[in-house]
């Protein structure tokens, strides 16, 4: 019996073994980075056919001037509806308008937000959750009745004039149908539908701060205004950013409240952009200017945001 054995020259060297498990895990990883986007587009095709889709078309019909009929003729015109619209006194006053809003829907809800934050850090209160609750509750009932609940305060027998009553003031009026009121109550509608959404976002910031850090603070000897500023103001910047942005958007876009409430009326005391884009896309058919009005709207949103967003960012890089 023989035994065959195999040489193997010192000079030369051993092929090298197949390594395909790296392939593998390149496939892997390359195939795992992919699946984020699978997630993502569901939400962006919503995106796309919901919000880019109309925004352009809106775009597009801001250059024409069309009656919005089936068959009507529509002619080309360019930027003369934007024209139109910036020169138009109605459509300037509905503009101005929007700019007080923002005083009513915004500044002074994220105001009295931000005080009743600041007195909730120094103390627990008991009750807190019933009353978020409550001052939350304006979010969850529709504009339409809301609108008519105020009209019926508004009124002249209604419960603001017997309030004043009550106090010998009994010079009653119509405060959706005086001149110099009507703005201003719509504006205080506003104030309080506004008012329970900015207080609950920014009371539960609150909860979020760190409450070593008060602590420090009145170890200091610091004190009320100390712990606002250093504290409190500068935690909640999140959900200050967030509570403005709503605010600004709500004040700029509402409709429902000003229609259901007066119409835009007396006269034009209470147009907005949302009850002008009615008046010319449904009762004067003027779809183009309609669309323009519709896409400076949306121009004044996007720019106040971003100012917003960026007046509001973490100065240390840190949002």
């Amino acid at each position: 019996m023989t035994n065959s054995t195999s040489r193997v020259n010192p000079g030369t060297k051993s092929p090298a073994p197949k390594t395909s498990k790296p392939r593998r895990r390149l496939r892997f990883r390359w195939n795992e980075g992919y699946i984020g986007f699978v997630y993502l587009l569901p939400a962006g095709a919503f995106f796309l056919t919901f919000v880019i889709t109309p925004l352009i078309q809106t775009f597009n019909l801001s250059l024409w001037d069309w009656s919005g009929l089936q068959g009507a003729p529509s002619t080309w015109v360019g930027l003369d509806n934007y024209r139109t619209v910036l020169t138009d006194p109605e459509s300037l006053s509905a503009l101005s308008h929007s700019m007080v809003f923002i005083l009513t829907f915004c500044v002074i809800p994220v105001t009295l937000g931000m005080t009743f934050a600041a007195l909730f850090s120094r103390q627990k209160i008991a009750g807190l959750v019933f009353f978020r609750t409550i001052v939350f509750l304006p979010q969850v009932i529709s504009s339409v009745v809301i609108g008519i609940a105020w009209r019926w305060v508004y009124q002249d027998r209604g419960t603001l004039n017997q309030f004043l009553g009550f106090f010998g003031i009994e010079s009653t009026r119509g405060w959706l149908g005086d001149f110099d009121w009507a703005l201003p109550a719509v504006g205080i509608i506003g104030s309080w539908v506004m008012t329970g959404l900015c207080m609950v976002l920014l009371l539960s910031g609150v909860g979020r701060i760190d409450s070593d850090l008060y602590d420090a603070i009145k170890v200091d000897g610091g004190g009320a205004f100390r712990e606002f500023f250093s504290v409190t103001l500068p935690g909640l910047r999140p959900e200050l950013t967030v509570a403005t942005t709503i605010t600004i958007i709500a004040a700029l876009r509402t409709f429902d409240i000003v229609f259901v409430t007066t119409k835009g009326g007396p006269g034009k005391e209470t147009i907005v952009p949302g009850t002008e884009i009615y008046r010319l896309a449904f009762r004067e058919n003027e779809i183009g200017e309609a669309a323009t009005m519709a896409v400076v709207l949306a121009v004044i949103v996007f720019t106040l945001v971003r100012t917003v967003g960026w007046l509001l960012r973490d100065r240390d890089g840190l949002s």
